[in-house]
């Protein structure tokens, strides 16, 4: 694995910033603090300040959106006429918590809502025609499209047809063209001056919110509430953790410590969370959440993210508990297949695989699976009805969206971000896509992109890594893209009380000095770990045990000392 070293930005403009935060005497701030500051581009005074307390009120205006005024206005008098409303919605995280906030809310304001979740496998992704006519047949004249839509330009040319006003909020890379809906909230778009680009579906869901209560005269204090379901879909959908998702995420994570709601309570078996992380949301909740969209349906999520009865949320959580065990066996039996089927691609530069009777709700966490395992751009496909549906991913630093779309000639769908994709193509296209999609990525994948390697950020004394240090980190939450937990060197130093733990021994534990550390999956080094001197990148945590918490280090890699 390669170590890159972050940049640490200009030495002038750290050292400024380092007097800056040094102009009180009684609380002086490590120069390490400043250089992390500065290579997460935070290089002045007020900067660092809002960068430590995110303040809500330095959210965006919402109208700076293109088309947020006229949505605004159709939903005002949607609410005004007692229109009745479709709130529409993806069935992943960023899908389903999107429909919770704006079908909550909207209700919250007098409007007659239903929300509505296509089926994974009946429907696929997006706008479906299906959709359209359940809006038409019940006697809907607006959808709210979340977390998708962009695209769905035959869907919307129906519902248009049908005389149902469509307004698309949507974060997703659009075409050259929009489809005809009345409105289209996408910050993506090409058009589109607002400021921040890294919006998740629900993110944009609530800047339509803001922009209705500011519409109002308003302030933020009725979306605060809602800020746990916009924090959960950024952790989960892995977008930025910079500009106004540190906001929103930031706000999220503490509206869930001081007030969660009975749903995410449930899923967490209301243990405590006063000390929770964006990045524990995506290991407790996010996957039970998806489970309910991949193995049964997503309405299941929606419920349980809306409920406020207790018992109600108890329920639904162990009904959801349920789908993601089922989630976990089939994942592994589709995972193993698709391995084996994998090793016929050894000399490939991207892995595409396909079995017609696996699971259409974890070919996207087998691709990971198998992009962790050879580290290439990957796709896994089964069958859906009579076409081919595929869940991509990427390796770091290439694109595989665009690596898609260079091969759309063969492609019924498409569609996602640089890192994950989705597609559909006919039986017949599936060997001359899987031949220019090769060709494409061997002629494009750059050579350091085809090794797995891991960014720190400086060089540190064992002797820094203390409870004070801890505390410190604790302020650069929350972590994620663009705003990574910290990593630190620390060179010639000596591991002792080494063990293999784990099922099989797959993983190491020991000490560094007095700290305890384990290394994840790094079993395989425990003769290099035995070495008198080795370099080790680590970060700092804390580890809880029968109610006592205590320091300990994540040891992420290791190499010779030099």
């Amino acid at each position: 694995m390669r170590w890159i070293e972050r940049p640490l930005g200009d030495e002038h403009l750290t050292a400024q910033l380092h007097q800056s935060l040094n102009e009180n005497p009684n609380k002086p701030v490590a120069y390490w603090v400043s250089q992390l500051l500065a290579s997460r581009h935070v290089m002045t005074y007020d900067q660092a300040k809002a960068f430590f307390v995110p303040r809500l009120e330095a959210l965006h205006d919402p109208f700076l959106m293109q088309d947020m005024g006229k949505a605004v206005s159709r939903i005002e008098q949607a609410l005004q006429q007692g229109e009745t409303i479709l709130v529409y919605g993806d069935y992943d995280v960023d899908g389903t918590t999107a429909v919770a906030l704006m079908y909550e809310y909207l209700s919250s304001l007098g409007g007659s809502c239903a929300f509505y979740i296509p089926d994974r496998y009946t429907e696929g992704y997006g706008l479906s025609e299906q959709g359209i006519r359940f809006a038409d047949d019940n006697g809907f004249s607006l959808i709210i499209a979340l977390d998708c839509g962009v695209k769905a330009f035959d869907s919307i040319a129906l519902a248009v047809e049908l005389g149902i006003d469509v307004i698309v909020c949507d974060h997703h890379r659009p075409e050259s063209e929009l489809p005809n809906a009345f409105a289209v909230l996408d910050p993506m778009r090409s058009d589109c001056g607002y400021p921040f680009k890294g919006l998740c579906g629900c993110g944009v869901g609530f800047k339509l919110a803001q922009a209705l209560e500011q519409s109002a005269g308003r302030g933020l204090d009725r979306l605060v509430p809602y800020l746990d379901l916009v924090a959960i879909a950024i952790g989960a959908d892995v977008v930025s953790v910079a500009g106004e998702n540190r906001i929103l995420a930031f706000h999220g994570v503490e509206q869930i410590k001081q007030n969660p709601r009975p749903g995410i309570k449930a899923l967490l078996g209301n243990k405590p969370v006063r000390d929770a992380h964006l990045s524990d949301f995506n290991f407790s909740i996010a996957p039970k959440i998806n489970a309910a969209g991949r193995i049964k349906h997503g309405e299941y999520a929606v419920a349980l993210l809306t409920t406020i009865e207790d018992e109600k949320a108890r329920e639904l959580a162990q009904e959801i508990e349920a789908f993601n065990k089922e989630r976990r066996s089939t994942e592994q039996q589709v995972t193993e297949e698709a391995l084996e089927l994998a090793k016929a691609e050894a000399d490939c530069a991207s892995t595409v695989v396909r079995a017609p009777h696996w699971h259409k709700g974890v070919i996207g966490i087998v691709a990971s699976r198998l992009q962790a395992t050879y580290y290439r751009p990957t796709l896994v496909f089964t069958q859906s009805g009579t076409q081919w549906a595929a869940s991509a991913r990427s390796v770091k630093g290439y694109d595989v969206h665009a690596a898609i779309e260079a091969c759309q000639q063969h492609l019924i769908q498409f569609g996602g971000h640089a890192y994950a994709a989705g597609i559909t193509l006919s039986d017949a296209q599936y060997e001359p896509f899987k031949a220019a999609f090769e060709d494409h990525v061997r002629q494009t994948l750059k050579p350091e992109q085809q090794e797995p390697s891991i960014t720190y950020d400086i060089e540190i004394e064992p002797q820094l890594l203390d409870l004070k240090t801890f505390r410190l980190l604790q302020r650069f939450q929350p972590f994620g893209p663009d705003n990574a937990e910290p990593i630190f060197l620390l060179r010639a130093v000596r591991l002792s009380q080494l063990q293999c733990v784990g099922a099989e021994g797959q993983h190491l534990r020991g000490k560094l000095g007095q700290l305890p550390f384990i290394a994840f999956k790094r079993g395989q080094q425990l003769s290099l770990a035995k070495e008198l001197s080795v370099d080790v990148l680590v970060t700092l945590g804390m580890n809880h045990f029968n109610d006592r918490a205590s320091l300990q280090l994540q040891l992420k890699d290791l190499r010779p000392s030099d």
